[in-house]
Parts: C-alpha cells; sequence; structure tokens
C-alpha cells in the first residue's frame, strides 16, 4: 500500500486465490481504457458468415438472370455465401434438368469469385445449390476499408488542389454509370411526354391564326 500511494498507482490483486495473494502495481484506469479499446478492436474485425439466398425461375428472362447474377457477384466478393433456389411451379417439376443447367452456368459465370459448396440437390418443389467465395470474409472487409480510405485520401487531395466541393462521381467507379442510366430514362421520358396544346382563346375556343 505504501509503495501504490508513493507512486501514485492503485495495487490490484491478480491471483486472490494464490499463497499467498498475488497483487501488482498499476494505473487501473488505464488498463481498463487499454481493455476496453482491444475488445472494440476486436469487434470491429469480427467477421460473421452469413449466407445470402437469390431465387431464379426454370425459364428466367436474360435481363433478369443478368441482374440476379450481378447481385450474386456483389455478395461473393463481399465473402458471403449464397444460397441459390431454383422453383418449380406446375409442369415444371417434370422437368428438373432445367434447374440444373440454369444452376451450372451460374456457376460457371461466377467462377472467378466463387465456388459450389454443395452441389445442386432436389428438395420437394426447389433445387438449391450453394456457392462459397473464394475471399474470406476477413479480406473482402480490409479491402473494403482500403478502398474507402482511399477514397478519402482522393476526396482530401482534391480539396488541398482547390476544389473546394469535390464531386463524389469522381470518387466512385459505380456513379457515372447510374448517372447515364438516369439520363437515359429522362431522355426516354421527355420523348413519350405529349407536346402541349396551344392556349386557348378568351372565349374558350382556340385563337385561329392570322393571315398577313
Amino acid at each position: 500500500m505504501e509503495l501504490a500511494q508513493e507512486y501514485d498507482l492503485d495495487l490490484v490483486e491478480v491471483a486472490a486465490n494464490a499463497r499467498p495473494p498475488v497483487c501488482k502495481l498499476m494505473d487501473y484506469g488505464k488498463f481498463k481504457y487499454e481493455s476496453a479499446m482491444k475488445a472494440r478492436e476486436a469487434r470491429k474485425n469480427q467477421a460473421h458468415t452469413v449466407i445470402k439466398e437469390m431465387k431464379l425461375r426454370p425459364k428466367i428472362d436474360p435481363h433478369d438472370y443478368d441482374t440476379k447474377k450481378g447481385h450474386v457477384e456483389r455478395f461473393l466478393k463481399q465473402g458471403d455465401k449464397v444460397k441459390i433456389t431454383i422453383m418449380f411451379r406446375g409442369r415444371e417439376q417434370s422437368r428438373p434438368e432445367l434447374g440444373y443447367r440454369l444452376l451450372q452456368r451460374l456457376a460457371t459465370d461466377v467462377d472467378e469469385l466463387g465456388f459450389i459448396e454443395s452441389n445442386p440437390k432436389q428438395d420437394g418443389r426447389n433445387m438449391i445449390m450453394v456457392l462459397g467465395p473464394h475471399k474470406k470474409k476477413t479480406e473482402a472487409m480490409a479491402e473494403a476499408r482500403e478502398a474507402q480510405a482511399a477514397r478519402k485520401d482522393a476526396r482530401r487531395v482534391a480539396v488541398e488542389a482547390g476544389d473546394d466541393h469535390p464531386d463524389e462521381t469522381d470518387f466512385d467507379t459505380e456513379a457515372p454509370q447510374a448517372a447515364e442510366a438516369a439520363t437515359e430514362v429522362v431522355e426516354a421520358e421527355a420523348a413519350e411526354a405529349p407536346a402541349a396544346e396551344a392556349p386557348a382563346a378568351p372565349g374558350g375556343e382556340p385563337k385561329a391564326q392570322e393571315q398577313v
């Protein structure tokens, strides 16, 4: 106790069941703070295994297939597993080979990002296959943090170079594509909009054009 008071430290009992009990001189407040920071960092780097699910029909439209394939690729890039479910209805149940070929096609299209963890198998009216990512969840999280840090650095450099309001699209590869798509939609809506009618005269009938 005297040493603890002399060095302005706390006397902490480390092993109470030992004979004699073991104590340690330390700054207990600093110890608690460092322990909390270590626990917080461990939770931050902890990776939870998540299984996403994507449902398809055997006779899926090519555009819908491309859209759902894009979702599967995004899930695999994030380090998540993907459960692919083919739903059969009516007479489609007598043609399971259609679902099997569709699952094999999808697995081939995304083989750079994932692999077949569970082969296709029939489950009642559905056929199920599980895809696993080549990347581990921790690696995907680390790459995402690095990409976010790179975007922040790019914005900071742009501000220092004199651009007080850097455009987010300069640092996002997907933003230009989204902007182009939005422009196309606006142009299409403008083309489909009916032409404005000529204003009516005060009498309620359209004003005739005067001949010169």
